[in-house]
């Protein structure tokens, strides 16, 4: 199994979306957006939500290449922004075991 940097890493997505979340990536919130986005009451610890965003993530990018009615690119870069965000949080931190 790859660790969760490799997995962020790997991540291939056009370079419009990239570009528009590392705009964002400055003003991140974890206590405003995380709990939105992953729609609970408090901000999981970094390597939860840097797993749970990437399977977020993964849906909308689905929705995106299948030309969904109900994808949001507003959406996919707020995730994008809280998951390069969460990355680095979790890297400054040091090495952390996920369950």
């Amino acid at each position: 199994m790859q660790d969760l940097f490799s997995l962020v890493e790997a991540l291939r997505r056009p370079p419009l979306l990239v570009s528009a979340a590392r705009f964002g990536v400055d003003d991140y919130s974890r206590e405003r957006m995380l709990p939105r986005l992953l729609r609970c009451a408090t901000a999981p610890r970094t390597g939860e939500a840097v797993v749970q965003l990437l399977e977020l993530e993964e849906d909308h990018d689905g929705r995106r290449r299948a030309g969904a009615a109900e994808y949001s690119v507003a959406r996919h870069v707020e995730v994008l922004i809280a998951l390069m965000a969460e990355t680095r949080l979790l890297r400054a931190s040091g090495p952390q075991p996920v369950r």
